[in-house]
């Protein structure tokens, strides 16, 4: 399995693909693992997880370089993603046992009634290149704190990532085979959520990734978590302060060169403060520096695959095609890398990918709409409903806007984001169930009831 420099098409690294065998080994290590880990106490793991959030800010600069050199991050962010892993981590070691303490319930006079949260066993985590590490701890950090075992299973463009995630737990003193990483390619993933050793799965991803593994998970009763795509609206009403807000409002497209889930994509504007908007946005775009990822002054660095960047152009050449006009960018730069320039689209026509698809990269569609209530209309009409925000200087009226909008979370004033003291995830076909705080923690734990007379 090779890692590429999408940003030079340099080889960064080769690593041996997992066998049948290795697969095989791997799932039995982590079923004997799991008998151990279920019973070491859980303000023990929580001093592991504490340790873990250690060796990831030691390392921190390595890291960063890893994940840039394998997928293209600008370097300031590849750090940023790093120090947010560790505060999950840190997160989770001063929050689990309270979120996983057994809960009283109403019962007759005599008996005593609580909900206990037990552990399930080995969960599989199907993991994007987007954010390689962030998307990872996302997921262990809580599971493995709640007595699972974890195999993960990363995009095979990341695999240096992959092994080096697996080294953090080693480092921060985790019992051997806890969590585990297999390096082996989408086709072993069904056997490996067919078999009884994997309890549950969770994965995110595209569309038809998670409707694969829900389907194989379905037929074998496991349990997922699924977080999908994103088509994202981002609501800028009549009284939204454009000087005060533009540079976040612009950043909520372009971090990690457009390459989120949670990315604000269609930019949905009230006539009003439309003309101003646009301006204010181009000028934004104008900018940024697009270049080395390597570099601290870089804003936009390369896509992840020249394959990657060739399916978004065909998605912006059908939008043009359709009658979208291009204001900035609209082609790949002509240089080494997959390197495509921050685009924004207007006059973005229904029906078309600008409207209806995600499009996975640097370009913004901006649309114009007549009203608040337009405004709402145009933020649903999509199947995608991971997440959203609303700018306007009336709190109230950002409550209420936001409230009406069919999303995940949709936020006021400030981009989109993951926090792990807040819920994550999606509806549609973002997908289901939730990241993060308590109820990404409980999501695959066995929430036992105990009655006793």
């Amino acid at each position: 399995m090779e890692s590429v420099n999408p940003a030079t098409g340099a080889r960064v690294d080769t690593y041996d693909e997992h066998d049948d065998g290795d697969v095989e080994d791997a799932l039995a290590a982590a079923d004997d693992a799991f008998e151990e880990w279920r019973e070491v106490p859980i303000r023990e793991r929580e001093k592991l997880l504490a340790n873990a959030a250690d060796v990831l800010r030691e390392n921190s600069e390595r890291y960063a370089k890893l994940i840039t050199r394998e997928m293209g991050k600008p370097i300031e962010q590849a750090r940023a993603e790093v120090e947010k892993c560790a505060w999950g981590c840190e997160y989770y070691s001063q929050h689990a046992s309270q979120h996983l303490a057994d809960e009283s319930r109403a019962s007759p006079a005599g008996t005593e009634v609580f909900t206990s949260y037990e552990p399930l066993g080995t969960v599989l985590a199907v993991m994007p290149w987007n954010y390689p590490f962030w998307q990872v701890f996302r997921f262990a950090a809580p599971y493995l704190t709640a007595g699972n075992t974890g195999i993960l299973k990363h995009a095979s463009n990341v695999p240096g990532c992959a092994k080096a995630i697996e080294e953090v737990f080693v480092e921060a003193g985790y019992p051997e085979d806890v969590f585990q990483t297999l390096l082996v390619g989408s086709g072993k993933v069904d056997d490996i959520i067919a078999d009884d050793r994997v309890k549950a799965a969770t994965l995110t991803g595209s569309g038809p990734a998670g409707r694969a593994v829900a389907e194989t998970a379905g037929r074998h009763l496991k349990k997922t978590v699924l977080e999908l795509g994103g088509s994202d609206p981002v609501v800028v009403l009549d009284d939204a302060d454009i000087d005060e807000h533009i540079e976040t409002m612009a950043q909520a497209r372009y971090q990690n060169t457009g390459q989120s889930c949670i990315a604000g994509k269609r930019f949905i504007v009230h006539a009003d403060v439309y003309d101003e908007f646009l301006d204010a946005f181009l000028d934004e775009v104008d900018g940024y520096t697009v270049g080395d990822p390597e570099s601290d002054d870089t804003d936009v660095g390369s896509m992840a695959s020249e394959g990657l960047m060739e399916e978004l152009h065909e998605q912006v050449e059908e939008s043009i095609d359709a009658g979208a006009t291009v204001e900035r960018g609209g082609d790949p730069l002509d240089r080494e890398g997959a390197f495509y320039p921050p685009t924004v689209l207007t006059d973005v026509p229904k029906g078309c990918p600008a409207d209806e698809q995600e499009l996975f990269g640097p370009v913004a569609s901006v649309f114009e709409v007549e009203s608040e209530e337009a405004a709402v209309e145009k933020a649903n009409d999509t199947d995608f409903g991971l997440g959203a925000s609303v700018w306007t200087e009336d709190r109230d009226r950002g409550e209420r806007v936001a409230r009406q909008i069919e999303a995940g979370c949709t936020y006021v004033n400030q981009l989109t984001k993951s926090d792990p003291r807040v819920p994550f995830g999606g509806i549609g076909i973002s997908g289901y169930g939730r990241e993060l705080a308590s109820d990404g923690i409980r999501e695959f734990v066995n929430r036992k009831t105990v009655w006793i007379e």
